[in-house]
């Protein structure tokens, strides 16, 4: 798998009849440029973000598919894009979800009030804009923002989730933790709770079509339903979940996404970096100076490539995508990526 290859690890298998994970994950910009990963759903029209840096490379129709973005922390860099997301969405009748750190709803609010809504009223689409804030165990508050009421700010109670995760649901879970970049940090994970491949031989075997039914049947099994329930594959064809589960679907650990940018590298860190990276199927990692310049890396809170790649290897991740790269070695790529990919190899 050559290094910085963002879709090998989420391709489908040759020998399946679906994907073998939920989601493809990729940069939205050059390593050189702003932070952000677009996080797209095989055959749901439905996408994540991972900091909002420029989002330019993507398209109105892909930033429309974004349900939940999750922001790291608030420079400019990984916030510049709130705005043009927020105007594609001022018609969107979905809402739209943001988590970040201590502090974020009250700097959504601020973007927020730069602006003059008196345009908007009982006429308007209702866009609903929500910001919530992980406070390094759980989300720990929640505001509520709506178009028609010119976007106040409405507190809501935080929603029931397990500790360290801000987002679960039936299929997958986002998991994040705070790190030191001399303001707190958020790493993310996305972690898919089980990964489900289909497989021919089983579908040819009970003589039933390839279609998009299948992926109601891997859904039915994420949620634990029971083998009697039936899958709906034309009206008048329906078969049960059990039967598949014997013959067509095989079932795995679930895909695991990490998100590491902007961290300084100390003792602390590296513990939380390696917990949220742990196994990970894929890991996105800043890779901001050489080892030559580490000096300045630590005054600044920056990792370097050895110490992405080595925090890679103690992680005992699978794939490992540098990013996040100091314009200083813009002629340099090549050094980032081998010095990262020795530390990670070994």
């Amino acid at each position: 798998m050559p290094l910085g290859d963002t879709n090998a690890a989420s391709g489908p298998n040759p020998t399946e009849a679906g994907v073998t994970s939920l989601v493809q994950a990729r940069l939205v910009n050059d390593p050189f440029s702003d932070p952000a990963l677009f996080v797209d759903f095989h055959f749901a029209r439905r996408a994540l973000l991972f900091d909002l840096g420029d989002l330019s490379p993507l398209s109105a129709r892909e930033l429309l598919r974004v349900s939940h973005v999750f922001v790291s922390h608030t420079h400019m860099d990984h916030f510049a894009g709130f705005d043009r997301l927020l105007r594609l969405s001022l018609h969107r009748l979905a809402p739209l979800h943001l988590v970040g750190p201590v502090g974020f709803v009250n700097q959504v609010e601020h973007k927020l009030r730069g602006y003059n809504w008196n345009l908007l009223d009982a006429a308007s689409f209702d866009f609903v804009l929500t910001a919530a804030e992980f406070d390094g165990d759980r989300v720990g508050r929640l505001g509520e923002f709506r178009a028609r009421q010119a976007f106040r700010r409405r507190e809501l109670p935080p929603p029931p989730l397990a500790s360290g995760s801000v987002l679960e649901e039936d299929e997958f879970q986002i998991e994040s933790l705070i790190l030191d970049h001399g303001t707190p940090c958020l790493a993310f994970a996305f972690q898919e709770k089980l990964r489900i491949n289909v497989w021919r031989e089983g579908l040819d075997l009970l003589r039933l079509p390839v279609g998009a039914w299948l992926n109601e049947a891997k859904r039915a099994v994420r949620r634990g339903e029971p083998d009697d329930s039936r899958i709906r594959i034309r009206d008048d064809l329906s078969v049960p979940l059990g039967l598949l589960k014997q013959h067509a679907l095989r079932t795995a650990s679930g895909h695991r996404l990490a998100y590491v940018v902007d961290a300084a590298f100390h003792e602390s860190n590296v513990a939380k970096i390696t917990e949220v990276a742990r196994g990970a199927d894929q890991l996105f990692i800043e890779t901001a100076f050489l080892q030559e310049d580490a000096e300045l890396a630590a005054k600044r809170h920056h990792l370097t490539a050895a110490q992405a790649g080595a925090l890679a290897r103690r992680a005992g991740v699978s794939s490992v995508i540098p990013f996040h790269f100091s314009p200083r070695y813009t002629h340099r790529e090549n050094e980032l990526r081998r010095e990262l990919e020795l530390a990670w190899r070994g």
